[in-house]
């Protein structure tokens, strides 16, 4: 088979995929090596795509509350009551909130049916969660929303800056071309409350006080005026700088007062200083710790401060840079899927609104901004939204406080949801469930981190009543009235059109235009290769404002409150390597699973001792929104005080884990975004009776009633960790019909259960409450085999078994005993030898920062 080249599904770097279908629901995934994101490397998220593209979970079918329906009526109903709705309550009675998941003719079509036809701004994105604040900062500083890197900048670096970014997990491939340039020679800082696998093969890590991030900025921008490094002769000709902004930023500037307002040692703190002031070719790369704060937008503008005054930007090698979390985060912003813009990079000026209405020859234009993610699901709470339509996210467990949230969902009179999964937290609460087109089978554009709009191809046709995401709203808008202006057949139909609003009565004043693009065929858009809009932004040292000049805007550091008595922690959240979002994708990839099984609380050593936590014990962790367990991982890498956990897990695949229900919805003013990284909580043990692990081949009938249950995707099937206080005995309803053997230890209070069927193991159920539990691998593996071997009962093989230990590399599938025993046997000295003999880290290379770890551990303990 030809292969198809295509774009990831992850994160917003943008790589390029060769896909070669090889069977039905079956695909070779390989990076592009002719991408300019990723030159042929993915990560493992990436590489392993291949594992989740089944039709396992799909919603394929559209749904009215339990029952099936058919199009027509699923979609007449969603635009009568949406046109009920707007003609008894008005338009801002309705809201929609959607996806950076999205292609950009996604988002196109469901901004424009929003903004220029119903007639409000109530349409927000989950980006709104992910990168607004540095929209906000952008637009503050620049007059436009325009990220002036590119990934070749890093190319071009001598010093790179990363802040609030654990871009070795999340964003792998733009960390491998960090390490590349590293090698060749430039310096990698690491600005981030945590020892991240990132930060540990940094020449600098800051572990600063969270929230203390313009404070550290604003002293880089003091100790560079100091040092002669400001760049006068662009501040006069390319900045606009407030007549007190220099008063202003001495104060509280100084080496020590930052260095005690940031809590790191005033000799960190002034080799950072000295570094960037000596450096002209500085990249600063920052991410979600620098805009999931309630003052993000003011965050993200030091930073922008620090490089306008000391003119690096728009050169190669020196610009600040923000690397968005989603797939389409950008493409999103570019045609207004944000309450806050309009469309095409423009705002709701009168003249704006005035020519967007022309050009779209709608009967009404939004007059004003949109409810922001957090207002809006505040606004349904309080009945004045009365129909919501969301597409391709699930704001139930992704947005803080999502316990409000999901009160606020059961209360709303009429719920959309399309999406590709059939239940997820938030389609509990759905009326209608329209089936969305995946990955796999999309067809549109995504614009990446650094601006590079790539095609996404379809693999596969269309499941069942499955439709693409523009079809499904056109149709809506469609039904409401509007025939003409949705009548489109294709997504090339609505690129053309996007394309030509970029540069409709554009005279250069907006630098986001496509032109050209708009001319061509749909064969030129099925063909179309990836480029980047807006060349090198600023290059010339003009900026789309009024005048010209960029602004430097004063920003202060706000005081960091002090602990709470109930509340004396402090809360991060975050993403693990190989998960992402809720897991309705990586889920299902039983390699991505391995490398964190379960939702993990980690904790400082110090901490845990004070507080009576055992690693690998469970813990509570509460604020004041909610609680949730976790379980316990004592780790140096947090600073003590302060606790992180991850944001994947749901209803759906775990008891505990449940993060979106912990933070506080308080959001930054000027962007909207929540602060995720510093709610106030507190932590406790929670004892158990007994643990366990129930394997089954396929998934169960339900979830396991019990005080902890996480799910885990393995080969042939899936693994449930458990443990509880009440009666284990409860679980025996997990277990399927079969033949049954079983084994009892009274003394240490230890069942296990196999149940056969046909000689071939379909379920496992062990549990102890004082012996000891085998590793699972072994057990997981006879899901398998076309006889169950006699050993069941024991966990193991019949003789000595080798134990892996806890996967490591998870492109390779290699666990760290595996890789400890090559380092041995081998005598391998270095990462790059441990990858020649055994393969690991050669592919992603996210877990090289663990192997270089493993060696200086090893060879600490040969020594």
């Amino acid at each position: 088979m030809t292969p198809i080249d295509t774009t990831c599904a992850y994160c917003g770097v943008g790589c390029g995929i060769r896909a070669t279908v090889t069977g039905d629901r079956q695909v070779r995934i390989e990076g592009d090596p002719d991408h300019p994101a990723n030159r042929g490397r993915l990560c493992s998220k990436g590489t392993h795509l291949g594992e989740t593209v089944g039709l396992e979970g799909r919603l394929l079918h559209p749904m009215i509350g339990r029952r099936r329906a058919s199009w027509d009526k699923a979609l007449d109903l969603v635009a009568k009551r949406f046109r009920d709705t707007i003609a008894r309550h008005g338009p801002d009675s309705v809201a929609f909130y959607v996806s950076g998941q999205l292609l950009t003719e996604d988002y196109y079509v469901a901004n424009k049916l929003m903004k220029g036809f119903i007639g409000s701004a109530n349409i927000d994105t989950n980006s709104r969660l992910c990168m607004s604040s540095a929209v906000a900062g952008q637009t503050r500083a620049f007059g436009e929303d325009v990220v002036p890197a590119s990934y070749d900048d890093i190319d071009a670096a001598d010093l790179i800056v990363l802040v609030g970014s654990n871009t070795a997990w999340c964003h792998p491939i733009v960390y491998q071309r960090i390490r590349a340039r590293c090698e060749a020679g430039a310096k990698l800082v690491v600005i981030d409350p945590r020892r991240t696998e990132t930060a540990e093969q940094a020449d600098l890590h800051l572990a600063i006080r969270p929230g203390s991030d313009v404070a550290l900025m604003n002293g880089a921008l003091a100790w560079a005026r100091a040092a002669g490094v400001v760049d006068e002769d662009f501040l006069a000709a390319s900045l606009a700088v407030p007549e007190d902004f220099w008063m202003a930023l001495d104060q509280g500037s100084d080496l020590w007062s930052v260095a005690r307002t940031c809590d790191v040692a005033p000799g960190d703190l002034r080799r950072f200083y000295e570094m960037f002031a000596a450096t002209p070719h500085t990249v600063t790369l920052f991410s979600q710790g620098i805009n999931q704060s309630t003052a993000g937008t003011d965050q993200v503008n030091a930073i922008l401060n620090l490089h306008l005054a000391t003119g690096r930007i728009g050169k190669p090698g020196a610009a600040p840079f923000s690397i968005t979390g989603q797939p389409n985060a950008m493409g999103g912003r570019e045609v207004g899927g944000l309450a806050s813009t309009l469309a095409a990079h423009m705002d709701f000026a009168a003249d704006n609104r005035a020519r967007v209405q022309r050009f779209w020859a709608s009967p009404a234009i939004a007059a004003r901004p949109g409810l922001k993610a957090v207002d809006l699901f505040r606004e349904i709470g309080q009945g004045r939204i009365k129909a919501l339509w969301i597409m391709a996210t699930n704001p139930a467990v992704s947005m803080p406080d999502a316990g409000s949230v999901r009160d606020a969902l059961a209360a709303c009179p009429f719920v959309v949801v399309s999406d590709v999964i059939a239940e997820t937290d938030t389609s509990v609460h759905a009326h209608v469930r329209l089936p969305a087109a995946a990955w796999g089978e999309k067809d549109g554009t995504v614009t990446n981190s650094d601006r590079t709009v790539s095609r996404q191809r379809a693999l596969f046709p269309l499941p069942g009543e499955a439709k693409p995401d523009w079809w499904i709203v056109k149709e809506v808008g469609r039904r409401m009235g509007w025939k003409t202006a949705f009548a489109y057949d294709r997504p090339a139909e609505i690129w053309r059109e996007h394309c030509r609003l970029s540069t409709y009565e554009n005279d250069g004043a907006r630098l986001f235009a496509l032109p050209g693009r708009s001319s061509g065929g749909n064969a030129d858009y099925d063909a179309m290769q990836p480029f980047r809009w807006g060349g090198t932004p600023f290059a010339d040292g003009r900026f789309p404002t009024e005048d010209g000049r960029a602004r430097l805007v004063p920003v202060v550091q706000k005081a960091i409150p002090a602990p709470l008595r109930d509340w004396p922690m402090t809360l991060n959240t975050g993403r693990y390597r190989d998960h992402w979002h809720t897991m309705t994708r990586t889920g299902l990839a039983p390699k991505l699973a391995r490398h964190r099984e379960e939702p993990l609380v980690e904790v400082h050593p110090d901490d845990a001792a004070r507080l009576a936590l055992a690693d690998g014990g469970l813990a509570r962790v509460g604020t004041p929104q909610g609680e949730s367990l976790y379980r316990v991982s004592v780790v140096a890498s947090q600073r003590p005080g302060e606790l992180f956990v991850p944001i994947h897990w749901t209803d759906r695949t775990a008891t505990g884990g449940r993060t979106g229900l912990l933070p506080r919805p308080l959001t930054d003013p000027h962007s909207g975004q929540p602060g995720f990284k510093a709610s106030p909580a507190c932590i406790a043990p929670v004892a158990t009776r007994w643990r366990g692990f129930l394997i089954l081949a396929g998934e169960a009938a339900h979830r396991p009633d019990c005080l902890w249950a996480t799910r885990i995707a393995v080969p042939a099937g899936t693994l449930w960790e458990l443990a509880g206080d009440g009666d284990a005995a409860a679980l025996d309803r997990l277990l399927p019909a079969g033949e049954r053997i079983e084994a009892v230890d009274a003394a240490r209070g230890t069942r296990r259960v196999a149940i056969l069927s046909g000689g071939r193991l379909v379920a496992a159920l062990f549990v102890t409450e004082a012996g000891q539990l085998p590793t699972r691998d072994w057990l997981v593996a006879q899901l398998s085999k076309a006889q169950a071997a006699p050993t069941l009962l024991a966990g193991r093989a019949p003789g000595a078994t080798v134990d892996r230990g806890a996967v490591l590399c998870v492109c390779f599938d290699l666990g760290v005993k595996t890789i400890l025993a090559a380092i041995r046997d081998q005598q391998l000295a270095d990462v790059a030898a441990i990858g020649a003999a055994i393969g690991a880290g050669t592919n992603c290379g996210s877990c090289r920062p663990a192997l270089a770890r493993l060696l200086a551990e090893e060879t600490i303990h040969a020594a």
